[in-house]
């Protein structure tokens, strides 16, 4: 089978891990993958080497950039159908919201007999304008008339996308996205390995955030509380792993209020080497306003560390309340503070939410099951396409 991957770029993320494990999982069952993505430009990191590695082709073209540009959208638009002429893909499955969009129109007008779309989190949310919600809400409702399976991240990203009138439920599959599990469950990763690495006094307690260093993050809200945290608990630690463009701001504010010595900002870390480092935490803490499914939950709860999330979007199909940790409404600041000192005083509590978080994920979030999941749907659509 002839498979076209699309996705607006190859940043460190989620959705990109995601995409590039199907990818790569997809070439090693014997079908022919090609993925096509845009410029890979971002403090956050690229993944574009890594996908030149796996064994299938790779694509780059400069039309697909990530915030709207008219003309360059319509370069995009006619380069994908260029492509799928020039390829003939018996599928074209498309990621992220502005590559979704295009290419999705690009390939239902090349006729191209399979059309997914993955939902790795929708482009509208509550924290931007009425406006510029509804125009992707339009444009999503419009695209999702022109594929023929919508696969979402989780359950949430569902229930979302058909209450604004997006799809039809029976194009809607729940499938999670999965990851190399192995290195998150490698007996060399070791609570003292990894805070040697890091240079963190193993007698702390240590609060630690996978997350770009950007708007939405929730990093705000941590740096809001750390001062009551420190008071009530002195020995706490904050581990950021992540880069982006607030670190230098975040930096000055920790300098400001002499904290260095309880905050450790890794930077961008490699993802091979993320495993390495989760066993210096003994909580993680996800406060992101908005997220498909954050994939740094399941890898904390795989290598036995509890997670404090945010309760949105589907981390709780991950962060099961009082089960693998502790849900907090958005922007409470007030009961984040609360949860952290809960979790911090229980360590039994601690040990078991980690050990349930483990069993479960290995179960959820295996790469090659999602891969089966993914190769399974095209064959089934393959086999009985609705009509172009």
């Amino acid at each position: 089978m002839k498979i076209l991957h699309i996705i607006t770029r190859l940043i460190v993320g989620g959705a990109q891990e995601n995409t590039l494990l199907t990818c790569q999982g997809l070439q090693q069952r014997g079908h022919e993958v090609t993925l096509l993505t845009g410029p890979s430009v971002g403090p956050e990191g690229s993944l574009l080497e890594r996908a030149r590695r796996d064994g299938y082709t790779v694509l780059e073209h400069p039309a697909l950039v990530r915030n709207p540009r008219p003309m360059k959208d319509a370069w995009a638009y006619f380069a994908i159908r260029s492509i799928c002429r020039r390829l003939g893909p018996h599928v074209v499955h498309t990621h992220s919201s502005k590559a979704g969009i295009i290419a999705r129109y690009a390939a239902w007008h090349e006729k191209v007999p399979v059309v997914v779309h993955t939902i790795h989190g929708l482009p509208f949310h509550p924290y931007q304008s009425d406006i510029i919600n509804t125009a992707w809400i339009m444009l999503e409702r419009s695209a999702a008339r022109r594929c023929h399976a919508i696969i979402s991240v989780a359950e949430a990203m569902t229930a979302t996308a058909l209450h604004h009138g997006i799809g039809q439920r029976e194009q809607f599959h729940t499938i999670y996205s999965g990851m190399n599990t192995a290195p998150f469950l490698s007996p060399a990763n070791t609570r003292t390995a990894a805070r040697k690495t890091l240079g963190i006094p193993d007698d702390r307690l240590v609060l630690g955030t996978i997350a770009r260093l950007q708007p939405l993050k929730g990093h705000d809200d941590l740096l809001a509380i750390t001062a009551e945290l420190l008071a009530a608990c002195p020995q706490l630690h904050f581990l950021w792993i992540g880069d982006g463009v607030f670190r230098s701001r975040f930096a000055e504010t920790i300098a400001a209020h002499g904290w260095q010595d309880h905050f450790t900002l890794t930077g961008l870390v490699p993802p091979a080497q993320v495993a390495e480092l989760i066993p210096a935490m003994d909580i993680l803490i996800h406060s992101s306003f908005r997220e498909g499914l954050p994939r740094a939950v399941p890898q904390a709860l795989l290598e036995g560390v509890p997670v404090i999330a945010y309760d949105c979007d589907g981390a709780r199909e991950v962060c099961v309340a009082q089960r693998t940790g502790l849900l907090v409404p958005p922007g409470n600041r007030a009961e984040l503070q609360a949860a952290v000192l809960q979790l911090a005083a229980r360590a039994d509590q601690r040990t078991s939410m980690g050990e349930q978080g483990r069993q479960m994920c290995q179960r959820m979030f295996d790469a090659n099951v999602m891969v089966e999941k993914i190769e399974a749907l095209y064959e089934q659509l393959d086999q009985s396409p609705r009509p172009v």
